[in-house]
């Protein structure tokens, strides 16, 4: 018999939901709150902002941190800006805007009640992140600036320069740090988690290795909240920090956590082209540029050859000569159309020759317009950070005058192309942010629950931020209500005993391999399968040969890797490789999802569905569900496919639309 799922959302009107939950929900008292553990794992924007509200809140919590401080999460990286329904422009701007322009951006493919409260909350987010202190760009007036995004035709992304998840990890810093000095949180830095302890079926606690000592240790708590971010480094070459990883939450699908949509993977349109063999990561340039930066190639064809060449420069090629393929294509929406829709069209731009740099696969992004009509010192004010990081990279300064032609200035246009970015699948969870297992839940990036097929720019910090501060707090009392679970559990129980064992197996089983090839060679070797077979664009044949790839990577891994050192103190290579056996496994469960779902729907684009115009081609009979994949006991075996069915009830599922 088929296995249902229960996602756990309150009946009532989709607008009326998240209220009459909040009024209906149970409740922890705050003497008993004084008795409860709660182990967060992960410091970024969701796990730093639960884990300072749960403190506040009277739990004692239990923070993990893979880096040496949680100011050095990843989220620290994001640059464009956070969404929320303000409506400060008076542009038409309300929560069911932002509700359906996040669910039309994710292809149909969200739940309606989680995007509606996502949408819901959003205001509270900016209102405590500037109770905070948190920087935000201010118009003339006093009034917070706003910019537009992706996938949407108002200006609702407050920002602060380039800089937003660092000042808003900052702001969600210092109330972590304030809970950590009033002794509810405890901190714990360059700590990684190896496993989840279950205890009758329940999330009781973890297993974490010091990285400095090398040593395993044992930590008990009432619940376990994850928030490790996503899993983009499968394909070694990403925008996502080095560090980033997926162990954690593969960790929790080896217990029993279902994996959701892991074929919705991210590709970001203006990201800085590969240049080499010995990169080890990729840069973002934000989505923000898009604003008043305008995508183009040549028209014809001699030129991109001359430009690939280097034999013309593209400041040289007159206006008549350009292709702003964008403006072209989706005349509505322009340059900010959603970012898959943006990565396929520069892809298929070069795929058709027209790419301008040395390799073909690079689109212009100029501003010389936008220059001329706002001048330098405006554009440099909004993106000033952000051209100063090209120019460090590429040696080129977007803001830098090349040549007049008949009284028109032109200026360096950047070069783009798309990359590995976000991850829009990830751990379920119900509506309660709580996974398959009880007890266990998972919140940001981490957990799949808000983006549907595609995630619109600026709101992965808004969702970071909405489950940490406004949704967790109150979801993860009505599981903590229940007087059974209160009891603190020793550490010295079997089941702890147990699981650290394992831990302490594989770590020897990976050490004694000894093998002759390094981490890293193997992890580019996986890239590069997962880039050529499940990524931007993907076919039936192409995935099945992908999958025959990765079970002979794993083949390789695990008996020609090489670990230098020891396993006791520090060993940077050790944790690697760990994180790598977790990315292959990931691999699969992309290539499983993808080969499953014959259709395409945001960033999951399947060559045998497209329409006439080379759009994504829906199968909503078929299709309109999320896929959960179940652990079958061994990595080699083949997952299990649980659906859970989609319910609309106030969105008409259609196709989307962004030309008119």
């Amino acid at each position: 018999m088929a296995k249902t799922i229960d996602s756990k959302i309150p009946e009532g009107l989709v607008a009326e939901k998240w209220t009459n939950y909040k009024a209906h929900q149970r409740l922890v008292n705050p003497k008993n709150k004084l008795k409860l553990d709660v182990i967060v794992v992960g410091t970024g924007l969701a796990g730093a902002s639960a884990a300072a509200s749960l403190g506040e809140m009277g739990f004692n919590v239990y923070n993990f941190c893979i880096q040496d401080s949680p100011r050095r999460a990843h989220s620290i990286a994001a640059q464009g800006g956070i969404n929320a329904a303000k409506n400060y422009q008076n542009d038409g701007d309300s929560v069911y805007r932002l509700f359906y322009d996040t669910v039309k951006g994710g292809d149909y493919r969200a739940r309606e009640a989680n995007v509606y409260r996502l949408a819901e909350v959003s205001n509270a987010i900016i209102d405590q992140c500037v109770a905070q202190g948190v920087p935000f760009a201010r118009e003339y007036g006093g009034m917070l600036a706003n910019r537009s995004f992706g996938g949407a035709q108002v200006s609702r992304t407050f920002y602060a320069k380039g800089q937003t998840g660092q000042q808003l990890l900052l702001g969600a810093y210092s109330s972590l740090s304030r809970q950590v000095h009033a002794g509810k949180v405890k901190l714990y830095t360059r700590y990684e988690m190896e496993d989840v302890v279950l205890v009758d079926g329940r999330a009781r606690g973890i297993i974490a290795k010091n990285l400095i000592t090398g040593k395993l240790e044992r930590f008990s708590a009432n619940a376990v909240v994850i928030a490790t971010g996503g899993y983009g480094n499968t394909y070694f070459l990403s925008t996502n920090a080095m560090g980033c990883n997926c162990t954690a939450a593969i960790q929790c699908y080896r217990k029993g956590a279902y994996m959701a949509n892991p074929s919705y993977v991210q590709i970001h349109p203006t990201c800085i082209p590969v240049h080499g063999d010995k990169q080890s990561k990729l840069t973002l340039m934000s989505e923000s540029l898009r604003n008043d930066g305008r995508i183009w190639v040549p028209k014809k064809l001699e030129d991109a050859k001359a430009l690939q060449a280097g034999t013309k420069q593209g400041y040289e090629i007159p206006e008549e000569d350009r292709d702003y393929y964008l403006e072209r294509r989706y005349p509505a929406f322009g340059n900010l159309v959603p970012r898959d829709v943006a990565s396929r069209a520069a892809k298929e731009r070069c795929d058709k020759g027209y790419g301008v740099n040395s390799t073909g696969l690079a689109v212009f992004l100029d501003f010389s317009e936008s220059i001329q009509r706002l001048g330098i010192d405006e554009i440099r004010q909004r993106y000033g950070n952000l051209f100063d990081m090209y120019e460090e990279i590429t040696d080129v300064n977007p803001g830098e005058k090349a040549c007049t032609v008949n009284g028109v200035d032109y200026y360096y246009p950047m070069m783009i192309f798309p990359a590995i970015h976000y991850t829009m699948g990830g751990i379920w969870v119900d509506y309660e942010l709580q996974t398959s297992i009880p007890g266990l839940f998972a919140i940001g990036e981490c957990n799949f629950s808000d983006h549907g097929a595609n995630r619109l720019g600026a709101s992965a910090l808004m969702q970071g931020l909405a489950d940490g501060y406004f949704v967790l707090p109150y979801t993860i009392q009505n599981y903590l209500a229940d007087q059974s679970i209160w009891p603190r559990l020793s550490t010295d129980m079997p089941e702890f005993a147990e699981a650290e064992k394992g831990v302490e197996a594989e770590i020897d089983r990976l050490m004694n391999i000894k093998g002759k090839r390094s981490v890293d060679s193997i992890h580019k070797e996986l890239g590069h399968i997962m880039w050529e077979h499940v990524g931007m664009s993907r076919t039936k044949a192409g995935l099945e040969e992908g999958l025959k790839l990765l079970s002979d990577i794993r083949k390789e891994f695990n008996t020609n890797l090489f670990i230098p050192g020891a396993k006791e103190g520090l060993n940077v290579e050790l944790d690697k490789a760990i994180h790598l056996r977790d990315f292959i496994i990931m691999g699969e469960l992309i290539a499983y999802d993808a080969l499953h779902r014959d259709e395409s729907c945001g960033g999951h684009f399947r060559e045998e569905y497209q329409t006439e115009e080379g759009e994504a081609k829906r199968d909503d009979k078929n299709f309109f569900y999320v896929g959960c994949w179940e652990y079958q006991g061994q990595d080699e075996k083949a997952p299990e496919l649980i659906k859970e069915p989609l319910h609309y009830e106030i969105i008409k599922v259609q196709q989307r639309n962004y030309k008119n």
